[in-house]
């Protein structure tokens, strides 16, 4: 079988669900040897090296310095602080960090944990398509952008001749030589340089994905993203899970697991998570 090529960020804040994700994604991988990791961060940071060779001593693994300048100018003041950080935005950077050799790529954000095989959504096909994520066709696509945005006599007319869907930028299956060739990473910038001038977004680097690529993604099972198990992103508060099979549980919104776990006021889903969280038994014995 080929390689699998996974891309995560790197972030010491995030730490804790990143080796909660990888550990998911070899436990339930029926080859762990045949996937590989890339890794993005801002700066080396050596505990954060350190921890994953550490814990991970046989894992095949990359890591990538992505540059902060290339973004720093670009981001503009979202709702929430934590969306703002530049290295939420390194999946629109993602095509030209990897290596030229790697052709797809999974990109998984750090607040997630895969309960089925890895190979499953490796093997989705694309078919014409530069992305593949699951497709969110009933929820109302308008909250997603401001008044400003709807009410432009321009703007609105790039979803002409598509349906626009919201889709969860966490879980994306890519075509890096598609996206490399159809130069995607300029689309994303050229809106959000837009949104410097003009506010037409509240959100930080969902919007732009969305107005690039939105009703023209290859839609997959629901089940490769049961998102928002984190709540909302003003209180986050505690949600269900939606009904049907899951493969990957994700904790988009404002409540993490860990910080809810740690609090000792976890959500029935946050228990999900809590049989990956390495740090848990280091910590939780000198507590009691």
């Amino acid at each position: 079988m080929d390689r699998i090529h996974v891309a995560m960020t790197l972030d010491a804040n995030y730490l804790r669900g990143t080796m909660a994700a990888v550990l998911s994604i070899l436990q339930h991988s029926t080859c762990p040897e045949d996937v590989t990791f890339h890794f993005l961060w801002v700066r080396h940071e050596h505990e954060v090296f350190s921890s994953i060779k550490a814990t991970f001593p046989y894992l095949n693994f990359k890591v990538y310095r992505f540059d902060v300048h290339r973004v720093r100018g670009l981001i503009s003041k979202s709702i929430r602080q934590a969306l703002d950080q530049p290295l939420n935005y390194a999946r629109i950077y993602l095509a030209n960090l990897i290596p030229n050799e790697v052709k797809r790529v999974i990109y998984l954000d750090s607040d997630l944990v895969m309960v089925d095989d890895i190979a499953k959504l490796w093997e989705v096909d694309l078919g014409d398509k530069v992305l593949a994520a699951p497709e969110y066709c009933q929820a109302n696509f308008t909250v997603y952008f401001t008044e400003a945005f709807w009410s432009d006599p321009y703007m609105p007319r790039t979803f002409e001749g598509r349906k626009p869907c919201y889709f969860n930028t966490g879980v994306l299956v890519m075509d890096v030589d598609k996206w490399r060739h159809g130069n995607y990473t300029k689309k994303v910038e050229d809106w959000m340089v837009l949104q410097k001038q003009k506010r037409i977004y509240q959100l930080g680097s969902l919007p732009p994905f969305l107005l690039v690529l939105a009703g023209n993604i290859m839609p997959i099972d629901h089940r490769w993203n049961q998102h928002g198990l984190g709540g909302d992103n003003v209180e986050g508060k505690c949600r269900e899970l939606h009904p049907g099979p899951i493969s990957l549980l994700h904790w988009s919104g404002k409540g993490k697991p860990w910080l809810r776990l740690d609090s000792r006021k976890p959500c029935s889903v946050d228990h999900l998570w809590a049989p990956y969280d390495l740090y848990r038994s280091s910590r939780h014995s000198f507590e009691e």
